[in-house]
């Protein structure tokens, strides 16, 4: 039991924190409050509330009352306390209920498997695990499915079986899923001490200028908008430590191709970064990427209106992982070739300003 607690909690602990990039933000606490009819039976307010909320569990519903997040006529209630007609319930859950994660016959690409695990290159678009808003369709999801009966091994508590460090929805590329509870705590070992080789490629506004270097400042969630992280002074008391190389892989007169590599796991962290540099993602509508641009030739913002109809995402991709296998110890690695959407807007960019192509 200790050792299960153990892993689940370095597991959660490692996804508020090895987000990489972009991955998906934790979702806000849901409150609710719900009127009780005049007609109503009375009966306890724990059977109850799981009747009423949807997806909720009345082990989830007695959870909140202890932890006094169930007022009733503004006032903390017992679970056996007996409902009456009109009392106003308010309740908080801490994230919002969910349904039971299903597996689902859902394509994904699987570039390694072996007993451990399975490596897979996400595509853009597509949600690592269920949250508030995307409860099915997701990784996860398809995870199950294609594991069976394997998957009964892995905790589904949390929504997220296997899943040792994720992506952004918007962000495709590699991403290592556990099989097992002991390969799980390894992998999550191995990123909790930064021994995961993490590389990414981005399609950036400007050429960085040096070309090359390291960015560092503390990064957490921004003062004016919770959702949105920002930068904070890397020695101050605000955010966390994150460290990023970048090199410019192809320089695009007026874009480039950048390298990423990260030191560190904070949420949003190269498209913060990169937004930090004056060089934010094309694309990318959080951060700076989005808005079509003047450039100094003709046509120019039709052009950019253009690109970024073709990119209606952050131009973000996770190109390479190195670690070490868990059980052999044998070091791994995997490359995974841009997608077609990043391609396409790469080619396009070179062929305009070759002069090959009208905008």
């Amino acid at each position: 039991m200790g050792t299960c607690f153990t892993y689940m909690k370095m597991q959660k602990e490692l996804l508020k924190n090895e987000s990489g990039d972009g991955d998906q933000q934790e979702a806000e606490p849901k409150k609710m409050t719900i009127q009780v009819s005049r007609v109503q039976t009375p009966m306890r307010i724990d059977r109850y509330l799981a009747q009423q909320v949807e997806n909720a569990t009345r082990n989830k519903v007695q959870e909140a009352i202890e932890e006094l997040r169930v007022l009733v006529n503004g006032n903390p209630v017992k679970s056996n306390y007996r409902i009456k007609s009109c009392d106003l319930i308010q309740i908080t859950f801490l994230r919002p209920p969910a349904p039971e994660l299903a597996p689902e016959d859902i394509p994904i690409a699987i570039l390694y498997e072996d007993e451990d695990l399975l490596v897979v290159n996400k595509a853009p678009g597509m949600v690592v695990h269920p949250a508030f808003g995307n409860w099915t369709g997701t990784l996860a999801n398809a995870i199950l499915h294609h594991l069976g009966k394997d998957a009964d091994e892995l905790d589904r508590s949390g929504l997220r079986p296997g899943i040792v460090h994720r992506l952004d929805k918007d962000t495709s590329g590699l991403i290592i899923i556990a099989k097992n509870p002991t390969a799980l705590h390894r992998l999550a070992t191995q990123f909790a001490r930064r021994q995961v080789e993490k590389v990414y490629k981005a399609i950036a506004w400007g050429v960085p200028a040096p070309p090359s270097g390291t960015i560092k400042t503390n990064i957490g969630r921004s003062r004016k908008n919770r959702k949105v992280m920002a930068n904070f002074p890397f020695e101050g008391l605000e955010g966390k430590h994150a460290i990023t190389d970048f090199e410019v892989a192809e320089n695009l007169r007026y874009f480039s191709l950048v390298s990423v590599t990260l030191h560190t796991g904070r949420t949003h962290q190269i498209r913060v970064h990169l937004q930090h540099i004056g060089h934010p993602i094309l694309g990318d509508e959080t951060y700076g990427g989005s808005a079509p641009r003047t450039l100094p030739f003709s046509r120019s913002e039709q052009f950019t209106k253009n690109l970024l109809e073709m990119m209606p995402r952050q131009a973000l991709h996770a190109e390479t992982l190195r670690f070490r296998q868990p059980t052999s110890g044998e070091l791994l690695s995997f490359t995974a070739p841009l997608p077609d959407d990043m391609q396409a807007t790469i080619a396009r960019i070179r062929s305009v300003l070759a002069g090959n192509s009208d905008v």
